[in-house]
């Protein structure tokens, strides 16, 4: 009996500290989605990773990783502003380069220097910080916004280099910026939870030398839930060279994702969110 006991608090231990790459959205870190359904697989890259993002043991969002391209598909979150810092330390996905790293994102500092990881071998599996270096009118664009999320610890999650994409400069501090910062906050009056999807369609453009993809397009889709028997969605798409943001429903986004992709009917929420 006592032996019993042992093995189950075992199996339960082994389960929670289960990788922080995982097999599937549906199994793993699903609260990040509405009703806990993940976009389909019309999204899904050649070379997918699928990260519940750690931070110090605990998940903070969802990122679906083109290993390829070395640049998120999407991340997935729940919109939960607040006051703080902006964190300036950048962070890298040890399991990327295998199950056998550490399950929380660390400092590209740590993985060379206290697990011998090779540079070469960290570059191999994601994008690292030389990618992003003396970039001419890109910078580092989150798709899942620090500014979106109450402490310090979910701020600084979101600081890690699988969540971020070569966004055009006047973009990302101008049209949006202004929908992360101020459309958002409209559009999530009486929201009880509001779930957000971003994502980035990879382009025919690479910086680092053809290491990363430059994306053609940004969008953010949110479902928002108000109560039991309200729920209303929103949409957001923009050229990557240009300062504009388009407002959608979710329906239109899904029709214009389905045709940039290419790969079938995009569906990015469970049904009960409404596309018009």
């Amino acid at each position: 009996m006592w032996w019993l006991l042992l093995l189950q608090v075992l199996a339960s231990c082994l389960w929670l500290g289960h990788s922080e790459v995982v097999k599937s959205f549906k199994t793993s870190c699903p609260q990040f989605f509405f009703r806990e359904i993940p976009p389909n697989e019309a999204l899904e890259p050649q070379k997918p990773a699928w990260i519940c993002q750690r931070y110090k043991n605990q998940y903070y969002f969802a990122t679906l990783y083109d290993r390829k391209m070395r640049i998120p598909v999407y991340s997935a979150y729940i919109y939960q502003p607040g006051p703080g810092k902006r964190p300036k330390t950048w962070l890298v996905e040890p399991q990327l380069i295998g199950p056998t790293y550490p399950k929380t994102m660390e400092k590209e500092w740590t993985l060379l220097n206290r697990y011998n990881v090779s540079l070469e071998k960290l570059s191999q599996s994601q994008a690292i910080l030389q990618d992003y270096k003396n970039l001419t009118g890109l910078n580092r664009g989150h798709l899942n916004p620090n500014g979106h999320h109450e402490d310090y610890s979910s701020r600084m999650a979101t600081f890690t280099l699988t969540n971020i994409v070569p966004q055009d400069e006047k973009l990302n501090g101008g049209a949006w910026n202004n929908y992360e910062q101020q459309t958002m906050i409209r559009k999530t009056q009486g929201c009880k939870t509001t779930y957000v999807i971003v994502g980035a369609v990879p382009g025919n453009n690479y910086i680092a030398k053809g290491r990363v993809n430059k994306p053609s397009h940004l969008w953010s889709a949110a479902c928002c839930m108000v109560d039991n028997n309200y729920i209303k969605a929103w949409a957001v798409i923009a050229e990557n060279d240009k300062n504009q943001v388009q407002l959608l429903t979710l329906g239109e986004l899904e029709d214009t994702l389905t045709d940039l992709y290419g790969r079938g009917q995009v569906s990015l929420f469970d049904s009960d969110c409404p596309r018009d």
